[in-house]
Formats: C-alpha cells, structure tokens, sequence
C-alpha cells in the first residue's frame, strides 16, 4: 500500500488544493492531507483548518486529514508515507520545492518526492489570493468549498 504525504498551511484549503488531492487519490492507495502550522500557533487555528479541509474532501474515500507541527519527514515517517506530494504552480514553485526535496532527502534517505500541476483551471488560485479577496469582502466562492467560503466570510481563517 502506497501512502503520500501532502504536506502545506492549507490557510485556506482551495480547489486546487482538492484538485491535487482527487488526482493524487486515484494514483496513490492511501493519501494524507497533512496540514502544517507552527508551535507558536494557537492550536484551535490548526484544528479549524483540519475541519475546514475535512469537509471539503470528505467526497474522496482514500484521504485522511491530519495536522502536524513538526519537520514534514518526521511527520511522514509517523504516518507511515513514503512519498511527498507537492503542487507546482510555476517556475519559482519548482525552485523553492527542489530545493526542499533536497532537503528532505538529506533528511530522510529515501522518501520521495512526487510533483503534480494543477489542473488549467485551477492554475491561478493561490490561498494568499484567496485570504486577500475574503479579506476586502469579495466573493471567493469559485475558488474554494462552501464551508470555506462561510468561514472566511466569518473571519475564522486567515
């Protein structure tokens, strides 16, 4: 059984994100959403954004979402996934990212990394874009999953 990490804030959880996840769950037995946030974070940040990512995925079987606050590799290691699944966007996302993957491989021998691009039209959404637009009091419903949408409009993401 294949597991993959797919490791990020997630601040918020977009439909590129689950885009990524949908695919990643049709080539991988077992995927993992794992959400990152920092110890100096309040955990009821982490567990709201856990929440929010669980009922956007909760239409794909094979996926589990679990927060984490340690280095990704030990986080891979504890739940047992020998792979690392990364979103490209662009050129700089590939930069910053092989320069992780080499990282991580220092790190931890063996896991590997595995980059996807989104699909086109999920290709410009970025959860950056997504918190500044729900910020002004735009509309943001295209780009993320109702639940989200609800709780930025209520400030609870961000």
């Amino acid at each position: 059984m294949t597991t993959v990490l797919y490791p990020g804030t997630f601040n918020p959880i977009h439909n590129g994100h689950a885009d990524l996840v949908e695919r990643a769950a049709q080539i991988f037995d077992h995927v993992i959403l794992g959400i990152a946030t920092s110890p100096h974070k309040s955990p009821s940040i982490l567990e709201t954004r856990v929440a929010l990512a669980k009922e956007a995925l909760s239409h794909v079987p094979n996926v589990d979402v679990i927060g984490f606050n340690t280095l990704t590799v030990e986080f891979a290691k504890e739940v047992g996934a020998g792979v690392i699944l990364k979103g490209i966007r662009t050129v700089t996302d590939f930069e910053y990212e092989f320069q992780m993957l080499s990282m991580n491989r220092a790190l931890q021998p063996g896991l590997e990394t595995v980059f996807l691009a989104p699909s086109e039209e999920f290709s410009y959404i970025s959860s950056t874009l997504v918190r500044q637009i729900a910020g002004y009091g735009g509309d943001v419903s295209q780009f993320v999953h109702p639940a989200v949408a609800e709780a930025l409009a209520r400030g609870e993401v961000g």
